[in-house]
This record gives structure tokens, sequence and C-alpha cells, in this order.
């Protein structure tokens, strides 16, 4: 029988590895980094894009560069691969363009795609497909993203709940709702492995393809209809949440880490650090229940106004940073933004504006790092993460561990760089309830 193929999942944030454990992730992608992760003995790994933060341009070119390292790199470990661009469950990010452009590449290299299959569920979170229509959990009950915060994203906004119209809309009418193969619970259910594959033969030319799932047994059975068409054939691309990856990797739900496991990962420092930059609803309630329950917690706010301003930018970087080092002597340390959303009316400007916000962030946490080693770091946000990861801990390779919470909030492993040995928290903007802040700081105490 062939090698089954390795999956490398090209994640536009670095929250996608928050469902799975022992996985590697790359923030970068030479050929010699990809290869790294194909020696690997798992069944699939990540590549940080962080493309969510990119202009359109900018990330049509880095899905190109890593397609074409991966391609190069498959061919000297001899390793199969098929691709899964990771998207958010709330439906925001660069599609079509990352899956039409990962298509183009794949087809250059012999493998053009049949279909392009989309699983956005991210079951633990409340992120459900039914009847290809999209929903979200929220506290008053189960909320069609459409009519959701994220929907009205100022760069990646949408109004169509069901997964085929919304198909449509992101393409501009070039995929009619219509012409999207809609694999339903039903045809899981009651179908299995063989009818769902049997139906995925049938994709042509690129075609896309929508399923259900509302459990992990949903996911499971679509796995294995993968795994059986991909078999006989069938080339395939996905856009996918957190929860696909999970399945077609073959791991089933783990628990999250406890404090004795957490123990030996943890650094011999003190006290951690805590980065916020997402600004959703969510993040604010969980950042003011946070200070609420921490008790001895120091927090310090860049003002967004002045790090807009070239004039003040740098000098309040460095108070800020300075600041938040000394405070991590005595106290785990809360650094973020102000909570106030500045935005501009092109969608284009307000990601500019986001990028620069981050950037300083980043900076400073670099500048904290480097004068005072944490016990650990809580990035919360999904640029934030991506950033701070890349930027401020240079983390080039590392381990996804495990969660902090059931099913959300990653811990990665870093092997290499400045950051070798301090645990970092991978914490999505949009998940967890208002307490999820404070309940991971609490757990990463309890590990000291």
């Amino acid at each position: 029988m062939a090698r089954a193929p390795r999956l490398a999942v090209l994640d536009d944030d670095p929250t996608g590895t928050q469902t799975v454990k022992d996985l590697p992730v790359l923030t970068t992608w030479t050929v010699e980094d990809l290869r790294w992760a194909l020696r690997q003995d798992s069944p699939a790994f990540f590549v940080l894009t962080n493309t969510r933060s990119l202009s359109p341009q900018d990330a049509a070119t880095r899905n190109r560069d890593i397609a074409r390292a991966l391609h190069r790199a498959s061919q000297a470990e001899n390793v199969p691969y098929v691709i899964a661009s990771r998207g958010d469950s709330t439906l925001r990010g660069h599609f079509p363009l990352e899956t039409d452009v990962l298509a183009e590449e794949l087809t250059a290299t012999g493998a053009a795609p049949d279909g392009v299959v989309l699983v956005p569920a991210y079951i633990e979170a409340g992120r459900l497909t039914v009847d290809s229509a999209h929903w979200m959990r929220t506290p008053e009950g189960l909320l069609p993203v459409g009519e959701s915060e994220f929907a009205r994203d100022a760069t990646f906004g949408y109004t169509s709940s069901s997964l085929p119209g919304w198909v449509e809309e992101k393409t501009k009418g070039r995929t009619p709702a219509d012409k999207v193969l809609r694999i339903t619970l039903t045809d899981l259910r009651t179908g299995g492995p063989q009818h769902v594959a049997d139906r995925l033969r049938t994709l042509h030319d690129g075609a896309p393809a929508v399923v259900d799932a509302v459990c992990d047994d949903d996911l499971r059975v679509l796995a294995l209809a993968l795994a059986e068409a991909e078999e006989t054939g069938t080339r395939l691309l996905y856009r996918v949440g957190p929860s696909f990856v999970r399945a077609r990797a073959g791991q089933p739900a783990h628990p999250p880490l406890s404090a004795a496991e957490l123990a030996p990962l943890r650094a011999p420092s003190a006290h951690g650090l805590v980065v916020v930059g997402s600004h959703v609803s969510l993040t604010t309630r969980q950042l003011n229940r946070l200070r609420e329950r921490a008790g001895d917690l120091t927090t310090y706010e860049l003002d967004v106004a002045r790090l807009l301003d070239p004039a003040r930018r740098d000098a309040h970087i460095r108070e800020t940073a300075a600041s938040a080092a000394t405070s991590l002597e005595t106290a785990d340390t809360v650094v973020g933004t102000t909570r106030t959303v500045v935005t501009a009316a092109d969608p284009d400007e307000s990601l500019a504006i986001s990028r620069t916000v981050s950037a300083a962030l980043v900076e400073t946490v670099r500048l904290i790092t480097a004068a005072r080693r944490p016990a650990f770091v809580i990035a919360k946000g999904g640029i934030t993460s991506s950033d701070t990861a890349t930027h401020g801990l240079e983390i080039r390779r590392a381990w996804a561990r495990g969660t902090l919470l059931p099913g959300i909030v990653s811990l990665w492993q870093p092997v290499d760089g400045p950051a070798a040995g301090i645990p970092y928290i991978v914490f999505a903007g949009n998940v967890g309830g208002d307490d999820a802040l404070a309940d991971a700081l609490a757990l990463l105490r309890s590990a000291a």
C-alpha cells in the first residue's frame, strides 16, 4: 500500500493547534524547516503563515512560497503530502484567495485538486455546521454566524450563514451556491464513509464541497471517507477549522494538560507574562475577569493613539517594556493595548492599523523578555499570538504539547532560539467563557 500522505496544515494564525497534541509547528518555511517537519514521527504538522494579518497580495505570495518549498521538501524526503488551509471557524480569512493560490501551485506540480473541501467546524468552541448552515454557540443559545460580531469584521465581513451561500458571496458569484456539493449529517451518519467517499469522488476541476459536523464522530467518518477517496485517486485540498485536523490526524480528544504535566515544561522563573492584543468583546470580558480573580497582577497598557504617532511610538514602547520587565520580578504581568478599536473606512487600511499596533505590542514583548525571562508567555488573540511567536520570541520550531482548557488554548514547547524552554500559550481572541483567561493563568500558577 502507498504511504499515507502527511497532512501539512497552513495555519493563518497560530490557534489551529488548539485541538491537537504532540504535533510539530513551524513558524518559518525554508525547505530545511519543512524537511525537519516531514522527518518527525507525526501524521500532521503545522506551518504558521499568519496570513490573516496580511494584505491579499502578501497572503497570496506567502502561500505560493510555502507550497513551492513544501513540494521541494517532499521530493527530498520522499514523503507525500496533502494541504489543509486552516482558517477561522467564524469564517474570517482570505477565502477563496488562499485555496485558489494553493490549487494553482498544486496544479503546477501535476497534482491539480479535484475538489476543495470546506469543514469550518470547531466542536469545543461551539462552531457547528448543520444542513450546510454554520452556527456558533453563545450564552443565549446558537446563533447563525452571519448574525455574529465576526460577520461584521472590518476586513473579512460577510452576510451568509449558509455555507453554499457564503461560498457564492466570497467568490463574488464565480461559484453559485447550487454548484456547491453538500455533505450533510445524513450522509455522514446514515451513509457512512463509503457513501461519503463516493460523493467526494464526484468532485472535479476544483469544485467546492461543504461538510456538516456537530461532534468528533462526524469528523472521524469524514476522515475515513477522505482517506478512501484519496487512496483511489481523488485529489483534495482543504479549507478547515481546528477540529478537522485532530480527526484527520487520527487523534482522540485529549484532556487538558494537568499541573503535573505542566510543571516540567514551565521555565524556572517565578512569574509569567500575559500579552493581550485581541479586541473582540469576549477578550475584554476575559481580561476584566482576570483582573478580578488573579490577585497580585500588574497591568501595563500601550496607548494606541501614541503607537500610531511616529513621534511618540518608540519612547512609549521602551518605557512600557522597562516597567513590565521590572514588574516580572514580583508579579505575573499583563501587557496589552487600549481597548478602543481604531479602524478606517477602507478594509486594507484597517488591517494596516492592526498590523502597526500588533508590531508595537510584539516589540514590547521582545524588549521585556530580553530583559527578564518569564516563566511562561500567554498571547491572547490570533494575530497577536502569531507575531509574538515569530518576532517577539523568535520561535522557529516547536511542538504543540496539548491544551490548558478542553479543546482550546494550545501550549507550545519551543525547541530552538531564545524562547527554548519557555512554554508559549496560544489563546485565540474568540474562544472560551468569561473566566477562561483567569482559569488558564490559575493552572499555570498551580504548576509552579
